[in-house]
């Protein structure tokens, strides 16, 4: 998948949900994390600027896609794709699965002071949580990725947060995987 980030283009920002597994290889990971806890497994993926999140409960796995690619991506199993520009909200019941998806998704462009503030907090909040972190430099200066997860007996919440230099660009985004 080619890794270049758009700079100034909130548009090229999206999300995908798949009713399936993707492949690591598919992807040019910088971070990843994998853990089970109670009835689910989770896999956190990070690359620049996008991750992928892994979520399988019995035999069933879904994965959720946010990146600024619209080529070359995954085709089979899509169940729904987004925009992630403004603020918007998406839910998805897989009934036979007893599994919810729920994702709610803002992009902004944020001044140059706002940006690096930004930085330093979520570099503080990576190294307080034990989150999964990335950084790495665009051609406007440090960039950086984090994955914030909290572990519920039946549920899990994943915060995201993508922040590129390049416009100032920042990607926040809740995820729940829910076992209904």
């Amino acid at each position: 998948m080619k890794e270049t980030i758009k700079p100034n283009n909130l548009q090229t920002y999206s999300g995908v949900l798949y009713s399936r597994a993707l492949h690591p290889e598919l992807f040019q990971l910088k971070a990843r994390r994998a853990g089970k806890h109670g009835a689910y497994d989770l896999e956190l993926w990070l690359m620049n600027g996008s991750h992928v999140l892994r979520f399988e409960h019995g035999d069933f796995c879904c994965c959720e896609l946010v990146t600024d690619q619209d080529r070359n991506l995954p085709a089979s199993g899509v169940v729904a794709t987004y925009q992630c520009a403004g603020e918007h909200d998406i839910e998805h019941s897989f009934d036979r699965q007893h599994v919810n998806y729920i994702n709610s998704v803002q992009t902004e462009a944020l001044s140059e002071s706002l940006f690096l503030d930004a930085i330093e907090e979520y570099e503080q909040l990576a190294k307080d949580n034990n989150a999964l972190a990335h950084t790495w430099n665009d051609e406007a200066g440090r960039c950086l990725s984090v994955l914030d997860v909290q572990h519920y007996k039946r549920e899990v919440h994943i915060q995201a947060y993508h922040l590129l230099a390049s416009g100032g660009l920042c990607v926040r985004s809740q995820t729940i995987f829910e076992i209904i």
